[in-house]
This record gives structure tokens, sequence and C-alpha cells, in this order.
């Protein structure tokens, strides 16, 4: 095997550039179309700018320079864009009418017991008191506050408050 030039051997690593910048831009794109959530769009413009400035004969370092810089650019002028479109939105159930609502209580309620349930539009839930230590008897009016998993939080609507 005859020795490699050095003009032969450049014009390799530039080839091999290339082809690193084009394989990262399009698995990056590739990724991203994969994903849901946003994780690696962000580097397609880095990987163009690398690939433009190595198909221009720029140096190794100067295109691994501009890929860092225009990836976090991209990162830190689209990412706030991208979060207020993709705000967490809480999905509003059935259960979040009952808040605000007065409720009968139908069992007494006990916190020190974990006893406890109310009658509030039609539906039985079990209830806890949001006043530590108090016991709601049975028949008395409250208020849902919360709710806490399956339970709702209530609180005495009016002393002896009974429906």
């Amino acid at each position: 095997m005859p020795p490699v030039s050095g003009a032969e051997f450049e014009g390799g690593v530039a080839m091999l550039m290339q082809y690193l910048w084009l394989g990262v831009t399009i698995l990056a794109a590739i990724v991203e179309a994969a994903v849901p959530a946003l994780v690696s769009i962000w580097f397609v413009p880095g990987g163009l700018a690398a690939l433009i400035v190595s198909l221009l004969g720029g140096p190794v370092w100067l295109q691994i320079l501009l890929f860092l810089v225009v990836s976090a650019l991209a990162l830190l002028f689209t990412r706030p864009l991208v979060k207020k479109f993709q705000k967490d939105k809480a999905e509003s159930t059935n259960a979040d009418m009952v808040l605000g609502r007065t409720a009968l209580v139908t069992e007494d309620i006990n916190d020190l017991l974990g006893t406890g349930r109310v009658t509030v539009r039609g539906n039985s839930w079990s209830a806890r008191s949001v006043e530590e230590g108090t016991v709601i008897p049975k028949g008395e009016a409250v208020l849902v506050e919360r709710i806490e998993g399956v339970k709702l939080m209530v609180r005495r609507k009016k002393e002896g408050g009974s429906l």
C-alpha cells in the first residue's frame, strides 16, 4: 500500500466530516420525528451549519464550534416558545364539579380512624376533614374544598349545620 500524501489525507478527513455532519443532522431529525417530546431538533441547525462550513473547506475546530454555538442558540431562542405551546394542561374531570359544593355527611368523618363518607351531587365519596382532629357527625353539611386522590377534603359549612 503506497503512503498517503498530506493532501489526500486532508481530503479524506474533509469528506469524513461532511458525512459526519450530514449523519448528525439526519439522525437528529429522525430521533425528533420518532419521539413525542422535543429532544433533538436543536441539533439540526447546528449540524447544517457545521456541514456548510465543512463543504466550504473550513477547519474541523470551526465546524465543531459552529455546531455547538448554533445548537445552543437554537435551544436558547426556541425552547421558551416551545414550552409556551406545550404547557401541561390540567384535564378537567367531572370530579372537579364537586369543588365548592355542599355535601351531606353520611358516615361520621373521623380522621384518626380514617373513616367518613359524604354525598354530593348524588354520588357517595370517601371524605376527610381539613381541620385536624375534628369529628364531623353524620347528617351535618360540609363544604368540599379539594380532592386528594379519591377522597374529598371537607370543612364544616357552619356550626351545627345540617341539611
